[in-house]
């Protein structure tokens, strides 16, 4: 049986995304996930061998996949996503701004390199992706889903960096609805909390080594001292991004959403 593009099932069908961050974690869960309802994926991130892992495995779901090995850090790189985007696919409807970790620890001990590296990747990358990509997006009343995190709502002590960062995106993301509204491009972001990612695998090992719990243990302290209901899971924050840009979620715009197992106490 062939399955109409309009099948709720596919909801992106026909459709051309690029994930950035995408050989591990989130964005990859993010580029198989939107695959497995029928997008076509450039991923990008700067590790080539992993990004062709995931490029594998999204060819073995009948999709197109396609590579760009890049530092978004760097100025131009923006330009070199977006054209292999076109020259893969033709189309770009889809971008997810993923990429981006930021150092952690003492205020008084991170330096101005620290700083300018967390804003550069995270933030001043999205920006240009997203200033590159946003032609090709208005043409197709495309979607931008953006990956902030919990910290820019509730910063900590120890994530100075993060949170200011993850602010700053949540900030970029309302005031990119409102040029969103204009030219018919949807525009969100995502907050996640604890999901199980190789950087949150590498602080639960510290504090194995710190303490001598065991690592199930160190998961449920965390969990604990968080109160919230569970740590999440790579795919827990990509299937709700799928959704985001399907066209069932599309009056969702400019939406700030925390998707982290209670975590956020604030307002």
């Amino acid at each position: 049986m062939i399955t109409p593009p309009n099948s709720e099932l596919l909801p992106h069908l026909g459709k051309s995304a690029i994930v950035t961050g995408a050989s591990r974690g989130i964005g990859r869960a993010i580029a198989v996930q939107l695959a497995r309802h029928g997008a076509n994926v450039l991923l990008t991130a700067r590790d080539e061998m992993l990004l062709n892992a995931a490029a594998v495995e999204i060819r073995g779901l009948g999709r197109q996949a396609a590579v760009c090995a890049v530092d978004l850090r760097l100025a131009t790189a923006e330009a070199k996503v977006v054209a292999a985007a076109i020259t893969a696919f033709g189309a770009i409807d889809i971008v997810i701004n993923n990429a981006g970790a930021t150092n952690r620890g003492d205020f008084l001990k991170l330096t101005d390199e620290d700083w300018s590296d967390g804003f550069a990747l995270k933030l001043h990358g999205a920006v240009r992706l997203t200033r590159a990509a946003w032609p090709h997006l208005t043409s197709r009343r495309g979607s931008i889903v953006n990956i902030a995190g919990v910290g820019g709502r509730t910063p900590g002590a120890d994530f100075s960096i993060g949170g200011s960062v993850n602010g700053a995106i949540l900030s970029f993301t309302k005031a990119l609805a409102d040029v969103g509204v204009r030219d018919g491009i949807q525009v969100n972001a995502v907050n996640p909390g604890f999901v199980r990612t190789d950087r949150l695998t590498t602080r639960l090992r510290q504090r194995v080594a710190e303490s001598g719990e065991t690592l199930a243990q160190a998961e449920a302290r965390i969990v604990s001292e968080a109160k919230t209901v569970r740590l999440g899971d790579p795919d827990d924050i990509a299937k709700l991004v799928s959704f985001l840009v399907s066209p069932q979620a599309r009056y969702l715009h400019g939406a700030l959403i925390d998707a982290d197992g209670g975590q956020t106490k604030t307002v």
